[in-house]
């Protein structure tokens, strides 16, 4: 059974308010944890990409990886 497009609708709209309730504080705290953690499944990749290759390798292809996502990002 698919649910109906009221019934996400005002799952969309709890979600929402409940985001614009959490202090903003804790929302810089959360992107900071986020984006840890997309790192983390990023080195995951590499590391399954590269087997054999050290935890300073990952570190720079890592690295390499963002400012490639970076650069992407701004159009250059």
């Amino acid at each position: 059974m698919e649910p109906t497009q009221e019934l996400l609708d005002a799952i969309y709209r709890d979600r929402v308010q409940r985001a614009r309730q959490v202090p903003m504080g804790e929302k810089l705290l959360a992107g900071g944890e986020l984006f840890e953690q997309v790192c983390d499944r990023m080195r995951d990749g590499l590391r399954d990409e590269n087997p054999g290759v050290g935890k300073e390798a990952i570190e720079e292809l890592l690295g390499r990886r963002l400012d490639l996502l970076r650069r992407l990002r701004s159009g250059q």
